[in-house]
């Protein structure tokens, strides 16, 4: 199992339109080959930051499978435009 992991730094004032956003766009990834589940966290020091959590069963199901798909370009377009600066996604596993 993979954990796709994303720091997501909302734009000032857009942060109740990210959420209602995502609402629709987690649809858009559960339905996903490999998708395992998701969670959406938000930071209590820092009030337009968000943490994405996403397991997948293998590494490609996130970059081939969900990158290279048109539901991505879906994804995008909901979410996509309230990022600043664009996060950087890192995939990690587990050791214990």
């Amino acid at each position: 199992m993979i954990l796709e992991v994303a720091i997501l730094n909302v734009k000032a004032g857009e942060t109740a339109a990210f959420e209602a956003a995502f609402a629709e766009a987690q649809k858009i990834i559960s339905g996903m080959g490999g998708y395992v589940s998701h969670e959406l966290q938000k930071c209590l020091e820092v009030p337009n930051q968000y943490i994405l959590l996403v397991r997948w069963q293998t590494l490609a199901d996130h970059t081939v499978g969900f990158r290279q798909s048109a539901e991505y370009q879906q994804w995008r377009a909901l979410l996509h435009h309230f990022y600043d600066p664009f996060p950087t996604v890192e995939h990690y596993e587990r050791v214990f």
